[in-house]
């Protein structure tokens, strides 16, 4: 591969990015976030038993209505998910991860349509997903104009 002085240019500019991502408030949210997460013993036993609750949910899953213990697994991975999810330092830890990812899904999106509008930019989210003029997708046939 043959660098060029643009090539390293690009480079520096991206771990510029890459700085600017790290050293955002929502970088820094998100690590405060995580750090009050790891440390809440009452939210890492919830995860656990969420883990272990759902591994039994998968098996029962497998049998459908038939297994002997559907209707009380299937109860209680409910409970127990509901419970995680309104626990404080977990639901700010959900909301931080979905801020961070929204960032980078609005720099992807930049990032892509810099190049051109025709850079499918896989970012999950439907609002990101209609700002590009594929937005069928390659399965629409070409319809949209994109080469697939």
């Amino acid at each position: 591969m043959l660098t060029t002085l643009r090539t390293v240019e690009l480079i520096d500019e991206a771990e510029q990015l890459s700085a600017f991502i790290t050293q955002s408030e929502v970088a820094k949210h998100y690590r405060q976030s995580y750090y009050r997460l790891k440390q809440d013993q009452k939210a890492q036993a919830l995860i656990q038993e969420f883990v272990k609750m759902k591994e039994q949910y998968e098996d029962v899953q497998r049998f459908g209505k038939y297994h002997p213990d559907y209707s009380t697994i299937t109860k209680k991975i409910r409970v127990l998910k509901r419970e995680v999810d309104l626990h404080e330092n977990i639901a700010a830890f959900k909301q931080a991860e979905k801020e961070v990812q929204k960032l980078l899904d609005e720099i992807s999106v930049i990032l892509g349509q810099a190049v051109s509008e025709y850079i499918k930019v896989p970012t999950g989210n439907p609002f990101f997903d209609t700002m590009s003029s594929c937005s069928g997708g390659c399965g629409s046939g070409g319809s949209c104009g994109c080469s697939a």
